[in-house]
């Protein structure tokens, strides 16, 4: 693990100290969990591209031959 430096509103200290006193864990260990639980929900960006030139009359294997046969001259 990295070490890393948070800046805090004393409010925010405030409740952090409190939850980790309460469930008997460090402030580290809570942080480390909120955030994992953040990000695992931000939405993962989509890649609308995927899929733009889908035809059902092409396939790889289609596509293979259509480039041996202009390859090899028949």
């Amino acid at each position: 693990m990295e070490k890393t430096t948070l800046y805090l509103s004393p409010e925010l200290r405030r409740s952090l100290h409190a939850a980790a006193v309460r469930q008997r864990r460090s402030q580290a260990e809570l942080i480390r969990e909120a955030l994992t639980d953040y990000l695992g929900k931000l939405q993962r960006p989509s890649m609308p591209w995927i899929g733009m030139g889908e035809d059902d009359e092409v396939s790889g294997a289609t596509s293979e031959d259509f480039l041996r046969s202009r390859w090899s001259g028949e």
